[in-house]
């Protein structure tokens, strides 16, 4: 049977709407993105760009599978994923501050000391764990989305917010990874990587601290 789409547009307008501010809001995915843009590669920062947006498809399926009921009423399942989350991003954000990474300046692809998969990984990590992009799905499936709105179509809003996250990060790591931006980089990467990691750890502390009940 057909979807009558215009019976279902101002939802798709209110979800695409949401879906760039999820995506630009500050938080630990940019962080992220920024970091392994920066002190890797251009590469490494698009593949991260893709982790985030494929773990956004874990909050797509347990939101279209109706978990997020479940989540966002539950204070136990909600603060194992805070949790994991608040760890996860002290851990690299501890890392981040204790390296020294070798950023050369040699074109606009740097050769990177981040694998793509281990770039991938850590994009998908952190989306994953993300408490913020937890509780935007909790807020659009529960007062956005209508329970009666057709799979397909909750499948479509899905799409949206993955593209949208990969467009906006994929276009962080194009931004960031310009020469000129990168010269500056250089020059004060020391102090950029401990300014990163303590931010890193910054987001999972307040994470880990905050009270979303």
């Amino acid at each position: 049977m057909d979807i009558e789409i215009t019976l279902y547009l101002p939802e798709l307008i209110s979800v695409s709407i949401i879906a760039i501010f999820m995506a630009i809001s500050p938080g630990a995915d940019f962080i992220m993105v920024t970091r392994n843009s920066v002190f890797y590669s251009r590469t490494a920062g698009l593949y991260s760009a893709l982790g985030v947006s494929l773990a956004i498809w874990i909050h797509v399926a347990y939101s279209i599978a109706g978990l997020a009921v479940v989540i966002s009423n539950s204070i136990v399942l909600f603060s194992i994923i805070k949790y994991l989350g608040a760890a996860y991003l002290i851990y690299i954000g501890w890392k981040t501050f204790r390296s020294h990474s070798k950023l050369e300046i040699t074109d606009n692809t740097n050769q990177s000391s981040l694998s793509a998969f281990s770039s991938l990984k850590v994009g998908f990590i952190t989306n994953a764990l993300n408490p913020k992009t937890t509780i935007f799905f909790l807020s659009i499936f529960t007062q956005v989305v209508n329970p009666e709105t057709p799979i397909m179509l909750q499948v479509l809003y899905g799409a949206i917010i993955s593209i949208t996250h990969l467009l906006w990060f994929g276009s962080v790591a194009i931004f960031l990874t310009q020469p000129v931006f990168l010269k500056r980089f250089t020059d004060y990467k020391v102090y950029i990587e401990k300014v990163v990691g303590v931010m890193l750890i910054g987001f999972g502390l307040k994470i880990a601290v905050t009270n979303n009940s």
